[in-house]
């Protein structure tokens, strides 16, 4: 069974795993703080807000008399969280064996001014006289451009619509999600099929963390360019904004963004702008914020069958990853959730657990009100078949037989297990099989008794 897990990382991931020194230029953006105060999760936030007016450090000991006994793990959740991303400055006193926090003095004064002030960002609202899209044309328009893309790595065949973006950023938008070996046409890796059911949201900071990588190798500050993309995340929806507000990098950026459906652009006699959609305001929010996420469309049945209730090709490619797909009506896909399509699935390196998530997570709003959405029968199911693949586990191993004397033998079969590296001995036949960790000490060993 295939080991890669794709990790579902959103701007708080991306923002931990910046140099402190980066880190620390963020918070000097008050419109950063907020992004990153209203990201955290919700007891982190609420040790933030209650340390916002405390100057003096607070002993470790007195913050845990703020949470009841049986909240303590997700207490210590919080404080590492807040301590990685140098909200918390720690200090640790040897003397009297004591920890205290304070909170990062930049962070503090600019999100107690942006509270108290209010913010005022770079660019305000163009004043044009020509007719903006409405919300409902800018979400269909947002929706077009990324279903396009996630159908572009399904098959480049249904995706029509990405001939608007250019091969380059395409390459860029998909690396690490696609292979291709010479002459044959790009595959889906392990990552690709799991990152196909993420949530929107964790999808979108993917692309973005590798678009942010891309940048960054052509010598883009990252901590500017987080900056500018939180930005964006405050922009009003709908409204249009000057492209002449913006810097040559950033008005880069903005073009590149809007391949994915993150911004609309548009071109007036005189000037150009740019509209943010609403999967740009999103994405300062946190993964686990469920009221960013669309209404479901899925229904499970206990005896496998799936209905799903939509109109959308990508839907449909999705569900056809671990479903047989039977028949599919106008606004309806019939499909069974089968042993066959599934042991597939497995073997893309799809795991149980994440077509379960995905059933759960876009559950028709009839059934999301059940507990539990899916019936249980079918998540056992799932699982149990997930199992049957997993009763043989390959490890890359060595044999070693054929020992010149029995004293050799037990000297190699003692060597191998204080370097924890023997998995199996044959004390009658003198053979012994060991990790592919230990080979170069085992073949050194050896070769110094020989």
């Amino acid at each position: 069974m295939p080991q890669v897990r794709i990790i579902a990382k959103n701007f708080m991931d991306m923002v931990a795993s910046l140099p402190a020194t980066k880190l620390d230029k963020l918070y000097h953006n008050a419109f950063i703080c907020e992004a990153i105060l209203r990201s955290l999760p919700p007891l982190a936030k609420k040790y933030v807000l209650q340390m916002m007016y405390i100057v003096d450090a607070l002993t470790a000991k007195l913050m845990e008399e703020w949470v009841p006994a049986e909240g303590m793990s997700k207490h210590r959740v919080a404080i590492d969280k807040l301590v990685q991303l140098r909200l918390f400055t720690e200090t640790v006193d040897s003397r009297k064996r004591e920890t205290s926090y304070r909170l990062n003095p930049t962070f503090q004064k600019n999100l107690q001014d942006h509270i108290i002030h209010g913010g005022v960002l770079p660019r305000e609202p163009m004043q044009i006289n020509v007719r903006l899209p409405s919300s409902v044309d800018l979400d269909a328009y947002a929706s077009e451009q990324w279903e396009s893309f996630l159908l572009h790595l399904i098959s480049s065949t249904e995706a029509e619509a990405t001939k608007n973006i250019s091969s380059s950023m395409m390459k860029i938008f998909q690396r690490g999600l696609l292979s291709q070996r010479d002459r044959e046409a790009p595959m889906l890796t392990e990552s690709g099929f799991q990152f196909l059911l993420m949530d929107t949201n964790a999808q979108l900071w993917y692309v973005i963390r590798e678009y942010i990588t891309h940048c960054e190798e052509r010598g883009v500050d990252t901590s500017d360019l987080i900056s500018f993309l939180l930005e964006l995340s405050f922009h009003v929806s709908g409204e249009a904004y000057n492209m002449n507000t913006l810097s040559n990098t950033q008005g880069s950026i903005v073009k590149d963004l809007a391949d994915l459906g993150l911004v609309k652009l548009q071109q007036g006699m005189k000037e150009s702008w740019f509209i943010p959609t609403k999967l740009a305001i999103n994405l300062s929010i946190s993964l686990s914020d469920a009221s960013s996420r669309k209404q479901g469309y899925v229904v499970v049945e206990t005896n496998f069958r799936l209905y799903a209730y939509t109109t959308s090709k990508l839907h449909c490619e999705i569900l056809r990853l671990f479903a047989r797909i039977e028949y599919q009506l106008p606004n309806l896909i019939v499909g069974a959730i089968t042993k066959e399509n599934l042991y597939k699935a497995f073997q893309n390196g799809i795991t149980a657990d994440q077509i379960i998530c995905f059933l759960q997570q876009n559950a028709h709003p009839r059934v999301a009100e059940k507990v539990p959405s899916v019936p249980e029968n079918v998540t056992d199911q799932i699982r149990l078949w997930e199992s049957d693949l997993n009763r043989v586990e390959m490890t890359p191993s060595h044999l070693y037989d054929e020992f010149p004397s029995r004293d050799a033998f037990e000297a190699a079969c003692d060597f191998a297990r204080e370097y924890g590296g023997l998995l199996w001995e044959d004390s009658v036949k003198m053979r012994l099989i060991v990790n592919a960790e230990s080979y170069d000490h085992m073949k050194r060993f050896l070769r110094q008794k020989q």
